[in-house]
């Protein structure tokens, strides 16, 4: 059951990996330092919520553990585990069409609000899910 016991880390590829969706008891991490940036990590069995530079990044419902997080200007990338159907919310560019694919299969084309949210949900287990958001 893949899990981040330190709550955040960087990988060895230079990647975020983060959340524990099986703690009983909310956790956080703050000031977590990457690439220049700062973190902050909320997690516990029922959300999982990470900030940039006190900018939302994502967020998810009930929590989730999410490895090999990575997003540039067009392209995020990450792997989920949790368990059941789980709102996943993505912090991007406001007001801008997205593809989105789940497992390597495309589940359409969506857009961000005035806030630059894109939400989705997934169906979670400990296997892994691998979501692939592109920009249009």
């Amino acid at each position: 059951m893949p899990v981040v016991e330190s709550l955040i880390c960087k990988e060895a590829d230079g990647k975020l990996s983060f959340g524990n969706y099986i703690l009983g008891t909310k956790s956080k991490v703050e000031d977590f330092g990457h690439d220049g940036d700062v973190y902050k990590v909320k997690t516990f069995k029922e959300i999982t919520k990470l900030e940039k530079n006190s900018a939302f990044v994502y967020e998810s419902v009930p929590g989730s553990t999410v490895m090999g997080f990575e997003t540039t200007p067009n392209l995020t990338t990450f792997e989920l585990y949790g368990f059941g159907d789980t709102q996943i919310t993505i912090g991007l560019e406001e007001d801008t069409e997205y593809e989105v694919y789940v497992d390597d299969v495309s589940i359409g084309g969506m857009k961000t609000n005035l806030s630059g949210k894109l939400i989705f949900s997934v169906e979670l287990s400990e296997k892994g899910t691998k979501v692939l958001i592109k920009k249009r």
